[in-house]
């Protein structure tokens, strides 16, 4: 009978051997991304793109069920009166904020006539306007997909729904904080800028959309080759 002797790793080898795993992963996710934004045309958002427009839906949601009147009785004990809350200011109303507001990203659009954190916007990008116009004069447009798709949700917004569903779990906890006690704060300031990103990532969270003049003077028409 052959005895085998299992040798532990120690903790610091295997913390190494960890650490360059996730490095290693980190640089392999990184150049899949660049190959598909090469050749796909497809930037999935960053980080900060992500907590930006989760803080922009999170806080339009709540802003439409901030103004009612309506009253929720609490409490099931036997003999006791149910206590009574405004909906207003009463966790239910932040639970089913937070169940939704994840896909209300998909109502985006990708504007890739934008370069910075706004290409992420609801309406159609300049370029499907241009495109949409020359279907309807007759033109044959062929983008690889039926017309009747390309309204469906890109795979960056999909990507971008994920991403919010991960970062939403990940700091449920602050935001709760920021919903019971810290609303005078923006939530893009309270949750992006002071918890979930790091200093020097937060830049996006500046960067605001055109004036509708200016960026109508700059039309994105659709390249013939796209024809």
């Amino acid at each position: 009978l052959q005895t085998v002797v299992v040798r532990r790793i120690p903790m610091a080898v295997f913390g190494l051997l960890l650490c360059s795993t996730l490095v290693l992963f980190g640089h392999l996710r990184a150049a899949e991304e660049s190959f598909e934004e090469s050749q796909y045309g497809v930037k999935y958002a960053s980080k900060c793109e992500v907590c930006k427009y989760l803080a922009v839906e999170l806080e339009a949601s709540l802003g439409e069920t901030g103004r009612t009147h309506d009253v929720i009785e609490t409490g099931y004990e036997f003999g006791k009166p149910k206590k009574r809350k405004k909906y207003a200011v009463s966790e239910l109303r932040l639970v089913e904020t937070l169940d939704g507001v994840c896909d209300r990203l998909l109502q985006y659009n990708v504007h890739k006539e934008r370069k910075d954190s706004t290409r992420f916007a609801k309406g159609t990008s300049n370029t499907f306007k241009a495109l949409n116009n020359l279907v309807a004069k007759g033109v044959k447009v062929d983008l690889g997909i039926p017309h009747e798709l390309w309204d469906t949700p890109s795979a960056e917004v999909t990507n971008l729904k994920t991403q919010c569903e991960a970062l939403l779990e990940e700091h449920e906890a602050d935001i709760e904080a920021w919903y019971f006690g810290k609303q005078d704060r923006a939530l893009s300031d309270y949750l992006c800028r002071g918890r979930a990103l790091r200093k020097g990532d937060d830049g996006c969270l500046d960067e605001v959309l055109p004036p509708p003049s200016v960026e109508s003077s700059k039309p994105d028409s659709p390249k013939k080759s796209e024809l």
